[in-house]
């Protein structure tokens, strides 16, 4: 349990502190001093003077933050209305390159994990590695090396678009399967049988070779997050839609148990689990809720389109109160992920 809680805490340290170089980067580009880079809460263990930057590892390795000059509404220092290097006193372009910098960075992180995942395992191809020597493909002739350029008339440019073709069948009628072979392309009619491991499944007794292509990887990797993206996007929307329940949503101590069951399922596993949390804390800080940056990203909009009505004041109080709110749901999550443990 430790070792999953020590596990659980780097990989949530990993995730946050490329959140917050992204707001650092941003923010020194876009003009706006950082008075204090953090890994970490609470006590300073170790701090360096870097310019106008300080730069800190705190005692609590459970956050971290990125303290711009004018970022909080109680300064009275920074929000003079002639501090240039404030952030309340920068373009609202900028202001938005800062706020969506974090989210962008975790999204790189898990294209990136991503890329590395998919690349160490490979990627099915439409080159056939084996051909069941008892199976329809081979007995219609298909043969080791073949490369699969189309079914039934369809082309396929991908294993998956030949396993798209493929499940379609009923094993009813011959499947005509064209291949290359020695740069010449070869047609085969293959009656595809009844699966024996999944039934109501027909397949021709082939299995594709397996590709390690660095820009293959980088394309399926991209495909795959996108993919993952829209799924969670949907997650989203179903909790908001009562199609999912509050207690399938997991909080830092359900965090510790998935981190248990991932890690002994291995190192892959472990890096998808990574590319999966750093996407899922992209999406939901840039959700327009209060304190999130999704939520500041929103305020900087209304106050560009209403003419700057709201004061720093008054959107400090409304993030404050979403904190709160948010540090409440925070403590129910947890507490029903410890209930959830003892039963």
């Amino acid at each position: 349990m430790i070792i999953n809680i020590i596990l659980t805490i780097i990989l949530f340290m990993i995730l946050v502190i490329p959140h917050e170089f992204g707001h650092l980067v941003a923010a020194k580009k876009m003009g706006v001093k950082v008075n204090e880079f953090s890994a970490g809460m609470g006590p300073a263990l170790w701090q360096k003077q870097k310019g106008e930057t300080l730069y800190s590892v705190r005692a609590v390795p459970l956050g971290g933050y990125c303290a711009m000059e004018g970022e909080d509404a109680t300064d009275d220092e920074a929000n003079v209305p002639d501090n240039p290097r404030a952030f309340n006193n920068a373009a609202w372009w900028r202001k938005l390159v800062i706020l969506f910098a974090g989210a962008f960075t975790n999204i790189l992180v898990a294209i990136v994990t991503m890329i590395i995942t998919v690349t160490i395992i490979g990627m099915p191809v439409n080159t056939l590695s084996k051909v069941s020597p008892d199976g329809p493909a081979a007995q219609a002739g298909l043969r080791q090396g073949d490369k699969i350029v189309s079914v039934q008339g369809e082309d396929v440019h991908s294993w998956s678009d030949t396993m798209s073709v493929l499940n379609r069948e009923d094993g009813k009628r011959p499947v005509k399967v064209e291949v290359l072979r020695s740069g010449k392309t070869r047609e085969y009619s293959v009656t595809p049988v009844a699966s024996e491991k999944e039934p109501g499944r027909y397949v021709i007794g082939i299995e594709a070779a397996v590709s390690h292509n660095i820009f293959r990887g980088i394309y399926y990797g991209t495909v795959t997050t996108w993919k993952v993206n829209a799924a969670m996007y949907q997650a989203l929307g179903q909790l908001f839609s009562r199609g999912v329940s509050a207690g399938d949503v997991a909080g830092p101590v359900g965090l510790v148990s998935i981190v248990d069951k991932t890690r002994a399922a291995g190192l892959i596993n472990l890096l998808y689990l990574v590319s999966i949390i750093s996407l899922n804390l992209a999406i939901i800080n840039l959700l327009p809720i209060p304190a999130l940056d999704g939520g500041r990203i929103l305020f900087v909009i209304i106050r560009k389109i209403s003419g700057d009505r709201i004061t720093d004041k008054m959107e400090s109080y409304v993030h404050l109160a979403g904190m709160m709110l948010l540090l409440i749901l925070f403590v129910f999550i947890t507490w029903h992920d410890i209930t959830g443990l003892i039963k």
